[in-house]
């Protein structure tokens, strides 16, 4: 592969990571007007922040870790069923993550 058709695959990758980010910073402008006399919810609302990059955060590295184990996994099943419960093991790994993710969301919204 040659290093202009990787960066024409990148290319729309970043467009849409750079939008999602204008939005979201567009998105909480309106938010953080609406709430300046408030000062009891700032934290509130830093604890659902926190809360939804923790969770989202850990789920979107476990869901690219277990595309990542899952073709492996496949790939080494396809050639020996015998290491199936090996594979099972590593993509109960993976997504422990996503689990680490939840209970500290609740965590962060616990406190």
């Amino acid at each position: 592969m040659d290093l202009r058709e990787s960066d024409q695959k990148m290319k729309p990758i970043v467009l849409l990571l750079l939008a999602a980010a204008v939005i979201s910073v567009i998105g909480s402008t309106g938010v953080a007007y609406a709430a300046e006399g408030d000062a009891a919810g700032s934290s509130d609302s830093f604890k659902i922040l926190g809360a939804g990059l923790a969770f989202g955060l850990a789920a979107f590295g476990a869901g690219i870790g277990l595309g990542q184990v899952g073709a492996a996994g496949l790939a080494v099943i396809s050639e020996n069923p015998a290491l199936q419960s090996k594979v099972f093991i590593f993509v109960g790994m993976v997504e422990s993550i996503a689990i680490y993710g939840i209970v500290m969301m609740f965590i962060i919204l616990g406190q």
